[in-house]
């Protein structure tokens, strides 16, 4: 072999490595964000929401930049239930590397759509609706994190309003007809009972902002001291009307989490998880998946630190003067 040809074979060979490695580092890997009812501006870093920016700084950590190495297409269904599982399909027509989605409900339409596509959840009960086998296992191409921590979350709501306010005897329960009626909904107002507390309707038909008015009217009307809203992905996307409409009822109202405390007058108190740890969660499930792990290897992880927050300016307003016991334990008071 002569000295020219043996160098450029050489060269060639160092080459080689290099360029994989330089395709390898450019790879764009391609994501479909879908939620159920939240506008897509707000699903972004810069939409507002402060659990979003977690996600994304968290991926930014993690080596993924939208628009250089990753790219994010987002989807919502708009709160209109009749289009999730056409939106489903579409979302699997177009095969992204992963799918992030909001609420079992809407998982539940993708896993109809696709067995292969990788779906990191964040959902309640993903074994009830038959979304995974089981939390240490989950089998099939689902996994993500649990937010729901069974009824006991919802009795410690109860009894800490019922400690705010004294009085409370009515509290009106905000959450969708198909909510109210599951078993997690029956063993909540049954619980209920047990305090003391009566539950009154009626559920929402539907989650649009006409029929959060319609109820709103109605729970005054069946004579509500109070208002529990309740996780469904929908209302948080609603939450500045239901802070509005607890505001002009005068219905002081308990959240699922700190955001809908944010931004003013609205919400009394909140008590649950952190959304912003949660999805930081996500972004490791969503880096594991990418860089070759099966979701049905990958354990459902289920939220394991909640806080109270409790918002005087809201109380003050109301008329309400909040238990100093109530202050003392709460994680955060916004004064």
């Amino acid at each position: 072999m002569k000295r020219r040809e043996f160098i450029a074979l050489v060269a060639a060979a160092v080459a080689r490595p290099r360029a994989a490695l330089t395709q390898q580092a450019t790879k764009v890997y391609r994501i479909a964000v879908v939620h159920p009812s939240l506008p897509v501006s707000q699903m972004t870093e810069t939409g507002g929401l402060p659990y979003w920016r977690a996600l994304f700084q968290e991926l930014r950590l993690l080596g993924y930049v939208e628009g250089q190495n990753l790219a994010v297409e987002r989807y919502s269904g708009e709160g209109r239930e009749q289009n999730y599982a056409r939106l489903a399909h579409d979302v699997v027509d177009l095969k992204p590397d992963l799918i992030f989605a909001i609420s079992s409900r809407m998982v539940g339409h993708l896993k109809a759509a696709t067995t292969t596509i990788p779906i990191v959840g964040f959902f309640a009960d993903p074994v009830g609706w038959g979304l995974v086998a089981g939390l240490a296992k989950p089998g099939g191409n689902i996994t993500g994190i649990d937010v729901d921590v069974g009824s006991g979350i919802e009795i410690k709501r109860l009894e800490i309003l019922r400690e705010a306010i004294p009085s409370l005897t009515k509290v009106g329960l905000l959450n969708s007809r198909d909510v109210w009626d599951s078993p997690s909904g029956i063993a909540m107002r049954e619980a209920a009972q047990h305090l003391g507390i009566s539950m009154v309707g009626p559920p929402l038909e539907v989650l649009q902002e006409p029929e959060y008015r319609r109820v709103f009217a109605a729970m005054k009307e069946e004579g509500a001291d109070a208002i529990f809203v309740g996780e469904q992905p929908e209302n948080t996307t609603n939450m500045r009307l239901i802070s509005e409409l607890s505001e002009k009822s005068r219905l002081p109202a308990i959240c699922p989490n700190r955001v809908y405390l944010e931004g003013g007058v609205g919400c009394l108190m909140s008590y649950g998880t952190s959304a912003v740890d949660e999805l930081r969660r996500v972004a490791w499930y969503i880096d594991r998946i990418l860089k070759g792990d099966f979701p049905g290897d990958l354990p459902v992880q289920q939220s394991t630190k909640f806080e109270l927050v409790i918002d005087l300016k809201t109380a003050k307003a109301l008329g309400l003067a909040i238990p100093q016991s109530l202050l003392v334990s709460a994680d955060e008071v916004i004064e």
